[in-house]
């Protein structure tokens, strides 16, 4: 009986008992289901613990030395909600105010509306195309910084300055551009646009690419003008694409500061604070006067202006079902 028993069971092979597996591991009772997301979890948990520290730490540190006089040599002292009534009452703060929410309510509408009409028409032709997306695309891979001082030059009074020297061929006066109050902060907007132009080109270019081809097919066979598929098929299909970039680009435009730095750099924000947006007077607040407290309460308004932006451009632009 014993030999049979011997013979009945291959070496190194299990035998089979009632009721599963006694000795088979922690993993070999759970679902497949259950597996994958260890798995899953397991990979993700790095990069969330690092978005965390990195992230959302420094986030929570604002918020608490916003709350605090720091200046870097002594321990920070809780002052409560000082350095926000002091922001608050700060005519200088209302007018950088205005600066940023120019620069968002101006240069947004123009970059996209700019972006959308080059890619319509870049998408049509064929000629050259990647050559000539290529150049679009180049300024996005500029540096800000070189590309700012490239424009300041540009800038410039006659004979160095080229876009002055154009306006005196057709009969212009020279222009006094990042000189000016008036002319300053259209003249950076200009170069904001400019950088951004060709990665938001790409973008649409790829929206548009993405709309089947049989959508057109049908508004021709029945009879559809051009400007018509406009309205009622490229247009409603890009939404999402054109969501990506409103709320894109109004962040980029809240957040400028390496064109208005570099262009004006002999004064920053100037002249007479008439191009400073909110971002670079977080930095002379912190870098220039050490008041790190201030520039924390400064920089947590920055944030809810941000959130409430994007929150609120994603709920008018929101897909109605």
């Amino acid at each position: 009986m014993a030999a049979i028993e011997q013979q009945g069971a291959a070496p190194g092979r299990p035998t089979s008992h009632l009721g599963g597996n006694p000795g088979g591991g922690f993993s070999d009772r759970l679902s497949m289901r259950t597996r994958r997301l260890l798995w899953v979890w397991g990979f993700l948990a790095l990069p969330i613990l690092f978005y965390t520290v990195i992230r959302f730490y420094p986030t929570l540190q604002a918020f608490y030395l916003s709350f605090t006089n720091w200046d870097l040599l002594r321990p920070a002292k809780l002052v409560g909600f000082a350095n926000y009534i002091k922001l608050f009452k700060d005519p200088q703060f209302w007018k950088v105010f205005k600066n940023t929410f120019t620069y968002l309510i101006v240069g947004t509408p123009i970059s996209l509306v700019l972006a959308f009409a080059i890619a319509y028409f870049l998408d049509r032709v064929r000629f050259m195309h990647n050559f000539i997306r290529a150049l679009y695309f180049l300024p996005f891979l500029t540096t800000a910084a070189a590309m700012a001082w490239v424009w300041r030059w540009f800038y410039q009074p006659p004979p160095i300055g080229i876009i002055n020297d154009l306006l005196g061929v057709v009969g212009i006066p020279q222009q006094p551009f990042i000189r000016s109050t008036d002319q300053a902060l259209f003249s950076i907007m200009v170069t904001a646009i400019w950088a951004g132009l060709g990665f938001q080109i790409i973008i649409f270019m790829a929206g548009l690419r993405a709309i089947p081809s049989t959508f057109y097919e049908a508004a021709r066979i029945d009879g559809l003008g051009e400007w018509a598929i406009l309205r009622k098929i490229t247009l409603p299909l890009l939404k999402p694409t054109t969501v990506f970039l409103v709320v894109f680009s109004s962040i980029g435009f809240l957040r400028i500061f390496d064109q208005v730095y570099n262009m004006t750099t002999n004064d920053p924000g100037g002249p007479l604070g008439s191009t400073k947006p909110l971002v670079l007077m977080i930095y002379q607040t912190a870098f220039n006067s050490y008041a790190m407290g201030y520039a924390a309460a400064q920089t947590v308004v920055l944030f809810v202006i941000l959130m409430i932006v994007s929150l609120l451009q994603l709920f008018i632009l929101r897909e109605k079902k």
